[in-house]
């Protein structure tokens, strides 16, 4: 049974701006790409220059989705410049029949199922936004460098987040079954470096495991509690000042982001009314009215003292420039150390991304490569709705759901004959709720489950959760 990445899929993709083409270039040398998109100039480039089929029309014309067959896509990406559009044609593609659908969103208000749930209500599987995607993958760089980039799962009702352990954290030398962790949050994985073999090594975690200081571990659980343990991971950890150029969309989610961490966010902000809006937005962190892209303004707020240096201004050019800046001025202040500090920039146009690193920046972050390496999480069938592999592993973390008249709905969790050692439950989210799964666990049709799952024995799995399994 085929459940893991497929090698070849059917894709519907409503919209071919900038996201839009990136991803069709990128996915159609293996798979069957279809394209719609109201402008027929970047119909007649696709076509020209790519392996997709490209039609132009409106993505919420019934009769072209018909006309695409989306009834026998695998995966529909609607992905236009227009959110209400997206959230519309998503929902119109996933009910004529296509496997799984996602739209790309704007407004981080649709993110908020306390006042709507719109995956739910509109039958969507994901939501996706390229701003919090893009924040996201920054934080990562400033937080855990080289960790799995995952940080909401389950249609959002779970959180993954990677963490490494100060000396002073709460939840060392204690069995992990003796912690006493909230009811929603898991330890997932370990990832410890051995002085004796002078190997960093990453395996899934059990009761008996006592965790060191700078020990790697990855926390699944509701959101608010794994917030909550994170404050017992790093307690007293020194803050690191972290000062963002910038106050659009991806701006304010990586301030967001980083609250829950040791930091101490600076958000500079040129348009007055912006930046007071982002003050009373944004409680915990300073937010400025200035011009970051002024040499003045960097030296008033002492860049040089700062730990990390984040451009996201919104236009590639403001990003590198600034970025220089920043590098030329901490390169310039006598004794202070260049490789304790972190510059890191926005960059959209992929030929810019060659030279960063010859301009002093130490990462450059492309809002339309994220995009693409969020959407082959999705290239996957039957129950696996994402994957995402722990890097220098052979495991992944899944996103399952339970399909009606498997296993997993038929037994509890501990007679269901899981792969010993090779897979852990970490999380279920029922009904938007997310906890820990107990061995009496009956799951139902419609759960989403968060494995840890070595490579060799995905298939063995995910077949408990699948429909077809007996």
């Amino acid at each position: 049974m085929e459940v893991h990445r497929t090698p070849h899929m059917r894709i519907i993709i409503l919209g071919g701006g900038t996201v839009g083409s990136w991803i069709a270039e990128t996915l159609c040398p293996d798979h069957d790409v279809t394209v719609i998109d109201t402008n027929p100039e970047v119909i007649q480039r696709l076509n020209d220059h790519f392996d997709v089929q490209a039609f132009v029309g409106s993505a919420i014309d019934s009769t072209l989705l018909f006309q695409a067959q989306t009834l026998a896509m695998d995966l529909c990406l609607a992905v236009t410049g227009d959110e209400s559009k997206n959230v519309l044609a998503a929902s119109m593609a996933k009910r004529m029949g296509c496997g799984r659908a996602v739209a790309r969103i704007h407004s981080p208000v649709m993110f908020d199922k306390s006042t709507f749930d719109y995956e739910t209500e509109f039958g969507i599987d994901r939501l996706i936004s390229l701003e919090e995607l893009t924040a996201i993958e920054l934080a990562q760089e400033i937080r855990t460098p080289g960790s799995v980039v995952v940080e909401y799962v389950a249609r959002g009702s779970i959180k993954v987040q990677s963490v490494q352990l100060s000396k002073n954290a709460k939840i060392l030398a204690t069995p992990l079954k003796e912690l006493k962790l909230p009811g929603s949050v898991r330890i997932g994985s370990i990832t410890r470096f051995d002085e004796e073999s002078q190997k960093t090594t990453t395996r899934l975690a059990n009761a008996e495991d006592v965790l060191q200081a700078d020990d790697q571990i990855l926390l699944i659980g509701d959101d608010e509690d794994v917030d909550a343990l994170l404050d017992k991971a790093l307690k007293n950890q020194k803050k690191k000042e972290v000062v963002i150029a910038g106050g659009g969309n991806v701006a304010v989610y990586l301030a967001t982001i980083l609250e829950s961490g040791p930091y101490d966010a600076i958000l500079i902000e040129r348009d007055q009314e912006r930046s007071e809006l982002l003050a009373t937005q944004l409680p915990d962190v300073t937010v400025l009215h200035a011009d970051a892209t002024y040499r003045q303004t960097l030296l008033e707020e002492h860049v040089e003292k700062t730990d990390f240096f984040v451009a996201c201004m919104g236009d590639d050019e403001s990003n590198i420039m600034t970025s220089v800046e920043v590098d030329d001025i901490v390169n310039s202040m006598p004794g202070v150390e260049r490789e304790d500090k972190t510059i890191v920039c926005v960059v959209s146009r992929p030929d810019y991304a060659q030279v960063i690193s010859r301009l002093g920046i130490n990462r450059a972050v492309s809002p339309r490569n994220v995009m693409v390496e969020q959407v082959q999480t999705f290239l996957t069938t039957g129950a696996v709705i994402s994957s995402n592999p722990l890097p220098g592993t052979d495991i992944g973390v899944y996103e399952i759901e339970v399909q009606s008249g498997s296993a997993a709905e038929e037994h509890v969790l501990v007679n269901l004959a899981l792969p010993l050692g090779k897979c852990l439950i970490a999380a279920v989210s029922s009904q938007g709720e997310a906890r820990v799964p107990r061995g009496d666990d009956h799951f139902l049709a419609g759960d989403y489950v968060v494995a840890l799952i070595h490579e060799d024995a995905v298939s063995d799995v995910v077949e408990k959760f699948s429909g077809t399994s007996r």
